[in-house]
Formats: C-alpha cells, structure tokens, sequence
C-alpha cells in the first residue's frame, strides 16, 4: 500500500449512511472494520452485523441500543476527552439499531468473526483505566474491549488519550505475523480526534520487512490510519492539543491475543508502549 492508501483524512471514506466507513475490502485485508455515524436529535440508524461482531461505542452523546430483543440504554458522554463510555456488544448474524433522542456521534468498532457470543451491556465504571508511561510519554489507556477485559471472539479495541506535546504508540511496535508466545498477526485502525480548534498530530508507520507499510501522516480529527503491518509509532499530539485515538484491531489467530514485538533500537525505557 502507499502512504495514500494508509492515512485516509476526515471525509475520505464518508458515505449517506457514515462519515467514516472504513471495511475490509476498503482497507485490502481480512478482519478488522470502522464505521461512525452521526444522528441528528431525534435520529436513527439501522444496520445487520452480518459475519462480523460489532460494539456500538458512544463518541459524544448517549443513545439506545437494540439489539434482536435485547435493548441497552447507554449514558455515553460529552466527548471523547471528558471521560470513558458505557458502550454496547453485537454480534454476528443479529439486527442493530441505533437511536439517540438528542443526537450525538458512535463509533462502530468490528471484526470478522466464527462465534456468536451474546448481545452485552458494558458498564463505564468496568473499562479497565491505565495510566502509562512517564514524562512526556505519559498518556491514559482505556481498556474498553481489551483480550484481558471484555470476551469478543476476534475483536480488540482500546482508546488512548495522549496529552498536548506528548507521544504515544512508543516504542514503535509490531503485530504482523505469528510467533507463538511473542508476537501476534493483527491488523489495527487508529481512528482520531483532536482537542481545541486547528489541532494536529503525527502517526508514523514504517516497514517491517521489504516492501513494508511507510507512512508520515499529519492527522487531524476524524482522520483514521490503516497500519496492515510494519513498525508503528509514535503517535505524537501538537503542544496544548490533547490527542485522542480509537485503536480497532483484529486477525486470523486462532487465540486473540494482543502480543508485539518492540523495535530492536528502541527500548521499553522510553515510558512504555501504546
């Protein structure tokens, strides 16, 4: 892929039912998916899962979830800054719809998958909260739909906050083949948003092997990065501008995991990983 196929800016893959609609075959691979949707107060949206698992995650507001017979009330919140949400799971084969009496934006966060687990509420309070790294590495994890913290059959999906001036996603990092015990093949989508008016980041992928994903992206908010393999980090927030990503991410492993493997001249000294 080229840099242009990998950094898609806000509006490159909008559509009449999304204004980010990102799938396998838009990103050239297997599993992992991407949709956010904007409802108008009063608005709905419906959707079929189809051979994916789907969890419905508030972005900035709050809505109802229906789910075949089971319905779930999520309180969501103000922002993406202002806290962590409760967020609703969907699986394979079932009828989604989406309903939101004061409107609001949701992220739609899927994966291919073979088992069908059952439709679930996750409750805000449950997202596990890290606070990783140090100095200007320093930043906050929200382990929303980690492997260790909420079961999915292929899906893992976490949100990070990296303050104003600091990285993140560091020390650069892989996931693109199997090694057992060491490294996982996942292909991941970091879908942003940036704190105050003309805010800006910068992702960096760069090869793994020969032929390898290389990119430089300046990102802004509603920017998403496809990273199908390769090395990536940092994720690097412009000084008083917070930076905010939604890491989506799945594969064909037979045990979902989430196992890296760090670049070999860079440490894990540096203040941590992700």
């Amino acid at each position: 892929m080229t840099s242009n196929d990998l950094h898609l800016p806000r509006g490159a893959t909008a559509n009449a039912r999304y204004v980010v609609d990102i799938g396998p075959e838009r990103a050239g691979w297997t599993h992992s998916s991407l949709r956010v949707v904007a409802l108008t107060p009063g608005g709905t949206h419906t959707f079929t899962t189809g051979d994916s698992e789907w969890i419905v995650l508030p972005l900035e507001g709050g809505c109802t979830v229906q789910i075949e017979d089971d319905e779930f009330q999520l309180l969501g919140r103000e922002s993406v800054f202002a806290d962590v949400s409760d967020f609703a799971y969907a699986p394979p084969g079932a009828r989604v719809q989406i309903a939101s009496g004061a409107g609001g934006r949701f992220a739609l966060a899927g994966a291919k998958c073979e088992r069908r687990l059952p439709a679930r509420y996750g409750p805000a309070p449950e997202v596990p909260v890290e606070e990783r790294g140090s100095g200007t590495c320093a930043r906050r994890v929200r382990n929303f739909a980690s492997a260790d913290a909420f079961d999915c059959d292929r899906l893992i999906a976490v949100e990070v906050i990296t303050p104003g001036g600091n990285w993140s996603s560091y020390p650069p990092h892989k996931h693109d083949e199997y090694r057992p015990g060491e490294e996982s093949a996942l292909e991941e989508i970091y879908y942003f948003e940036i704190d105050g008016p003309n805010g800006l980041g910068y992702q960096r992928v760069f090869p793994s092997r020969e032929g390898g994903c290389d990119v430089l992206a300046e990102v802004r908010s509603g920017d998403a990065v496809l990273v199908p393999d390769g090395w990536h980090g940092p994720s690097i927030a412009q000084p008083g501008h917070d930076m905010y990503y939604l890491n989506v991410m799945a594969g064909p492993g037979e045990t979902r995991e989430w196992r890296i493997r760090f670049h070999p001249d860079h440490t894990e000294s540096t203040g941590g990983y992700r």
